[in-house]
């Protein structure tokens, strides 16, 4: 199957996922709480970003914009969202309009990132889900970089490519199920059964194709693009669950129950050009 038909599947996918979400029926996205004027960055994000002090920001991967519009109330100045999904962007433009943030948003490759948005930023973000769609790391840190001014810094926030590796099993135990890495040219067919956002409507595009990266594949890409990685982290958090074991606090946070074996969860980079 040529990559051009995985990478349609996948919009697909999301182009449907971006009108459920949305219309946020579960409230797993609390875009009444943004338009009410909250800040829905999570304590990870906020934290690996500090205050933006008007800095300009990239959001990649952007999805329906919740997250770069937070980045306004994070502090950042002139804010920028870029996904592939046309039914993300539309929604995107549309939550900018009702709360009146001054954002741009882009539909298109990351790849194209560079070319699309057409200047450079003082930081560019990612965060959450993000990597398991790029099926050419080096492509995706040279264009990473080549959005960045000099002496900008990339802020990488997603699940920790040992999670990646995670599925529950029938009884909702988690287990090692998937490969700590995959070829280019042979990715994971995923059908998409359960929505994260805990929606029980059934998806029409439920076919998908990721592709597992390693830890140093992800700082070796990065490293190869001229980015100076200054900072690591690894937490046992989430953005979303895994099984039927994980509980989400009230920094809405998902984590491993008490006593389980402890796991990296989340992943962190910090890295400047």
């Amino acid at each position: 199957m040529p990559l051009a038909s995985h990478l349609a599947a996948n919009r697909a996918n999301w182009d449907e996922r971006a009108d459920l979400h949305f219309a946020d029926e579960t409230g797993f996205y609390r875009i009444a709480e943004l338009l009410a004027g909250a800040n829905l960055l999570l304590p990870i994000e906020r934290e690996e970003l500090g205050d933006l002090d008007g800095r300009s920001v990239a959001h990649l991967q952007c999805h329906i914009g919740t997250d770069t519009l937070s980045l306004r109330r994070q502090g950042a100045g002139v804010i920028a969202g870029l996904d592939f999904s046309g039914r993300a962007i539309a929604h995107a433009r549309e939550l900018a309009r009702r709360t009146g943030i001054d954002a741009r948003f882009e539909q298109g490759a990351v790849y194209d990132a560079p070319q699309i948005l057409g200047t450079r930023y003082d930081r560019v973000f990612t965060s959450w889900g993000t990597l398991v769609w790029m099926d050419d790391l080096e492509r995706w840190a040279r264009a990473v970089a080549g959005l960045l001014k000099p002496g900008g810094v990339f802020h990488y926030v997603d699940c920790h490519p040992t999670a990646w590796m995670l599925a529950p099993d029938a009884d909702g135990n988690l287990k090692l199920a998937f490969d700590y890495e995959t070829a280019a040219d042979r990715p994971l067919p995923v059908e998409v059964v359960a929505n994260y956002n805990l929606s029980k409507r059934p998806l029409a595009n439920r076919q998908t194709y990721e592709w597992s990266h390693s830890l140093s594949s992800i700082l070796n890409a990065l490293i190869g693009a001229g980015l100076t990685i200054e900072h690591i982290g690894e937490h046992e958090a989430l953005q979303w669950g895994i099984g039927d074991g994980m509980t989400q606090g009230s920094d809405h946070l998902w984590r491993l129950p008490p006593g389980h074996v402890r796991v990296p969860l989340a992943l962190t980079i910090r890295a400047r050009k």
